[in-house]
């Protein structure tokens, strides 16, 4: 007879299967894929994401982590674990997801008054500081603090970072890493390994030094820091802080050279709702030679997670000759995936609605996203559209953003079901491949059918410009490329000839 305290019913394991194989569908990844992401062993997640094995804890933490569940997958363990426990789902949740309680573990005793991270960035090297400010409000000393580092080079595309990793996995020699117990660096602190794998790393931070012990004992509060180093080579352009603990204040400052024209935004995910911008403002000021945007919000809830991303949009000059950046390299730099990746020549996967509605919420959140910032990049008089594909995600979504309107027409599992039979010829330029543009002919009038969040099917019909942009999205959610429609002989031209930028369609 099993220990459900320890290992859980069917219940529980039919619970998180699901969870498991839905985030498992939304990242694209096989069961090998995960296995090697988690480092595990293949045959163990083989037999959890089967439902013949019980997930462990640990096992469930580390899902949530990589596949990026937002805390959804922890909340699918803890929830139903208290259940088969007769514990309330509260008492559950509300435990530290780091490791078992134990003598000198945090546990649900320890409180984040204030947690500030601050990431600089200077000659292609990322710096990350991290303070906090603890408060034990238990009756057992804390002697010890987990923390992680995890890196993802290709968050759009977990098989190129995964490739990347596994041929040059981070190491602790390049990380550099070191922590500080007390206000002013006052006392440096011990770590030993708890995980190590190729991008993600676990490290017990001890209340201790090579001479003296000095645990945080109730009713106490104390600071600690701790710094590491990781190249832009390992190191994607966003940064990701979750609250795993109670936490009163959290704040970020991101640090860049004003030569590399950084731009930032942020987005907050929590378990109850999907990834939505912050709620708040991210301040930028400019100093000397630098940018430096700072955040900050009170009491974030349990399991949030707030993403910052940026985009690099100008080169650095060097002394003598300033770099030259093309159009398509810019759009690369703002997160638009470039022609020759795979995903551009795949059919897209259609949404199952109502049934993955938050996941479809998540990726237009994303698409909206990335709209904004594209134009804050580039003047579009004719409209702009952006396809899931063209952001990495593997998903039948696009939004489209008629000329002179701030308003986006977001598409799910679109497809043309009619078309007019009149047509015309004009210039497409596409963000995967934005130096040229391609005479493309298109129908003046075509109807959509497309799925509605809570599952309803409805069919729009557009005409002219917005015929135009959306056969264009629609075409990528399809793996076709507007230069695939150019007529025999006729080829793109640079953008440079093209002399239609920032005006409307004619017609």
């Amino acid at each position: 007879m099993k220990d459900v305290s320890l290992e859980g019913g069917t219940e529980h394991r039919d619970r998180f299967v699901a969870e498991l194989g839905r985030w498992r569908e939304v990242r694209g990844l096989s069961r090998a894929a995960l296995a090697r992401l988690m480092g595990y062993h293949r045959s163990y997640v083989s037999k959890v994401a089967g439902g013949s094995e019980p997930a462990s804890r640990e096992f469930a933490m580390a899902a949530d982590e990589v596949l990026n569940s937002g805390g959804a997958l922890w909340r699918a363990w803890t929830e139903q674990h208290a259940k088969n426990t007769r514990m309330p789902t509260r008492a559950a949740t509300s435990i530290h997801p780091a490791a078992p309680d134990g003598p000198g573990d945090p546990g649900g005793a320890l409180v984040v008054e204030h947690d500030h991270a601050t990431l600089s960035y200077e000659d292609g090297v990322y710096r990350a500081t991290m303070r906090r400010l603890l408060h034990n409000g238990g009756t057992q000393p804390i002697t010890r603090y987990l923390i992680r580092i995890s890196v993802d080079r290709y968050p759009g595309d977990p098989q190129r970072s995964n490739a990347l990793y596994r041929n040059d996995p981070l190491t602790w020699d390049e990380i550099g890493l070191q922590a500080w117990h007390g206000q002013d660096r006052a006392v440096p602190m011990r770590w030993t390994v708890q995980q190590d794998r190729d991008a993600f790393k676990e490290v017990w931070l001890q209340f201790s030094a090579a001479d003296q012990h000095f645990p945080l004992y109730p009713g106490e509060s104390t600071w600690i820091e701790y710094t590491y180093t990781v190249s832009d080579t390992k190191w994607g352009h966003w940064f990701q802080r979750a609250v795993r603990l109670p936490t009163q204040r959290l704040s970020v400052t991101l640090e860049f050279p004003a030569s590399v024209g950084p731009s930032v935004w942020g987005l907050h995910t929590s378990m109850s709702a999907e990834s939505m911008p912050f709620q708040n403002s991210i301040r930028e000021r400019a100093e000397g030679d630098g940018i430096t945007y700072s955040w900050s919000t009170e009491d974030p809830p349990l399991h949030g997670r707030y993403r910052l991303e940026w985009a690099f949009g100008k080169p650095v000059r060097q002394p003598q000759q300033a770099a030259v950046i093309t159009a398509s390299q810019t759009m690369s730099q703002l997160g638009v995936v470039q022609d020759g990746n795979p995903i551009l020549r795949r059919t897209a996967r259609s949404f199952d609605l109502p049934a993955e509605a938050e996941d479809a919420c998540r990726v237009v959140t994303e698409l909206a996203a990335a709209a904004r910032r594209i134009s804050a990049a580039h003047t579009f008089g004719k409209g702009i559209g952006v396809s899931a594909p063209q952001i990495g995600i593997d998903r039948a979504a696009a939004v489209v953003v008629p000329p002179g309107s701030d308003s986006a027409v977001t598409l799910l599992n679109p497809e043309v079901v009619e078309t007019s039979t009149e047509k015309d010829e004009q210039y497409e330029g596409c963000l995967s491949f934005f130096d040229v543009r391609c005479l493309v002919g298109r129908a003046l009038a075509i109807h959509v059918r497309h799925t509605d969040i809570d599952g309803t099917d409805r069919i729009t019909v557009f005409e002219r410009g917005m015929a135009r942009l959306v056969a264009h999205e629609i075409d990528h959610l399809n793996g076709v490329l507007c230069k695939d429609h150019l007529r025999p002989g006729i080829k793109p031209i640079p953008v440079e000839h093209y002399r239609e930028t920032g005006r409307n369609w004619k017609y």
